[in-house]
């Protein structure tokens, strides 16, 4: 019995670490494509590979990605990939394109574990929460929810994602502002 056991302990292993080694590849390879979509979604046209050129910077307890996008040798603009841990589901993953003057040119949702028919409602394919934030100048315009006395109105029932959502996108642009690149 104890002999029987061992085999089937050591090939379900030998599986499990095959299956591992044949999907991790291509497990890279769509998270790749992931955030070079989101980066093209966020920021105006560019002619650079910006997700080639990614710089990490330790920022508010976690890792922020700046991603700079240029044409024709000229900045347009800086993807920020960030993040706040304080979503109803928890962490929630964002990139927030800024143009060159700091405006925010659109947001993506690269990954949330929020309740869907309600906190996914940040999603862009969704509802068209991000567009209020398109071209606004964060310096004039309060990221927060009308209830914290900001700005943006909250996705209807879903007032914990919208504040996370918010926090994220203040966290990529205090970082950007303090010189993330």
């Amino acid at each position: 019995m104890t002999l029987t056991l061992l085999v089937i302990t050591l090939l379900s292993s030998a599986v499990l670490g095959f299956v591992y080694e044949l999907t991790k590849e291509p497990i890279r390879k769509a998270q790749e494509a992931k955030i070079n979509t989101a980066i093209s979604n966020v920021l105006p046209e560019f002619d650079n590979q910006p997700s080639a050129e990614a710089t990490e910077v330790q920022y508010d307890g976690g890792t922020l990605v700046f991603y700079n996008a240029t044409k024709g040798g000229e900045k347009v603009g800086t993807a920020v990939k960030t993040f706040s841990n304080n979503g109803f589901g928890g962490l929630i993953e964002l990139m927030v394109g800024f143009n060159a003057d700091g405006t925010i040119h659109g947001i993506d949702v690269v990954s949330h574990k929020e309740t869907p028919g309600l906190g996914d409602k940040m999603e862009t394919s969704k509802s068209g929460f991000s567009v209020q934030f398109q071209g606004v100048n964060p310096e004039d315009f309060k990221i927060r929810v009308k209830k914290d006395g900001g700005d943006v109105d909250a996705i209807t029932a879903s007032t914990i994602s919208s504040r996370a959502y918010c926090d994220a996108v203040q966290r990529a642009y205090n970082a950007l502002k303090e010189g993330g690149k």
